[in-house]
């Protein structure tokens, strides 16, 4: 789980919402419906400019795991920046910028984005649609040799799992260490954050048993692979680490605790005793019961 981040500099302090967990629906999924959503930029309490007519600058703050609807949300409430993409569906708003028929989640490079009054929502996105590319296709082009990915996209698609799976910079090589080993073997990455992702609406802030074994395009418990986009925005670290992914054995995580970190097993046996220690404090998983959610299914290759 990510936890709340703090996004600051000299002029203003922003304080975004948590990107975990978010709700989806797949209207966005499917380019189907009219956006919404949450985000949040201030008003620089000092501004940069003055009676002598220099321009006021603002600011923009994309988080690193946000959502393509909270990226729109966060447009819709910058103050004085004008909005050309009002009410445009996903689909119509990547036409604009030139991608028609890509998906918008994840395109888009998380960063602070300064800008004045007059300025519009399609030059900032566009501009964070460039950044993103021009940072994928550097981390790309250096890239650790045999890695089972084919495509930027599917780089691009690992590194926003990673993001949503830790935001602990010291984990993330190691978990998309994880991934890397899990897709050279064949397994399924059985990651939450997909599944979440592909309840949409349904999720209530808990993952069942049940949830893990309904199939979506995005339940990669049911399915082999990667999921067919993004679930988020990669920060430049996500999107390193999977490129540059530790050495490691390790083929499970379970979560400790509050913290954040991580303990990370080889074995079936040495996670499913990790999952007892960490999340079921030292009880064995009931068959059927919530709990036995944060082990996985199938059993054989569970993660969580």
């Amino acid at each position: 789980m990510t936890l709340p981040r703090l996004a600051t500099d000299r002029t203003t302090t922003t304080i975004v919402p948590s990107p975990f967990p978010v709700n989806y629906d797949y209207a966005l999924m499917t380019f189907d419906g009219a956006l919404t959503g949450e985000g949040s930029v201030e008003e620089p309490k000092n501004s940069i400019g003055d009676v002598a007519g220099r321009v006021i600058k603002y600011q923009l703050v994309l988080v690193e795991g946000w959502s393509f609807r909270q990226v729109v949300g966060a447009l819709r409430s910058a103050p004085k920046l004008t909005a050309a993409l009002a009410d445009l569906l996903p689909a119509e708003i990547m036409a604009r910028l030139g991608h028609p028929g890509l998906h918008p989640e994840g395109r888009f490079y998380p960063d602070t984005y300064h800008y004045s009054q007059g300025h519009t929502d399609q030059q900032i996105l566009a501009s964070a649609l460039e950044k993103m590319q021009t940072t994928l296709q550097r981390e790309w082009h250096t890239r650790a040799q045999d890695l089972p990915l084919k495509s930027m996209d599917e780089a691009l698609v690992l590194a926003s799992i990673v993001e949503k799976e830790t935001a602990r910079p010291d984990e993330r090589s190691l978990i998309a260490g994880v991934f890397i080993n899990r897709l050279r073997k064949g397994m399924r990455l059985q990651s939450d954050p997909t599944v979440i992702y592909g309840m949409g609406e349904r999720f209530d802030g808990n993952i069942r048993l049940d949830d893990l074994r309904t199939d979506t395009p995005y339940n990669t418990y049911t399915r082999a692979g990667l999921p067919p986009t993004p679930i988020a925005m990669p920060g430049r670290e996500a999107i390193a680490a999977v490129l540059h992914p530790a050495e490691t054995a390790a083929l499970y995580f379970v979560a400790r605790g509050s913290d954040g970190s991580h303990f990370f097993s080889a074995t079936l046996e040495e996670h499913n005793a990790a999952v007892a220690k960490y999340q079921l404090r030292g009880r064995a998983p009931k068959l059927g019961s919530n709990e036995s959610g944060k082990i996985g299914a199938p059993p054989q290759n569970n993660r969580r």
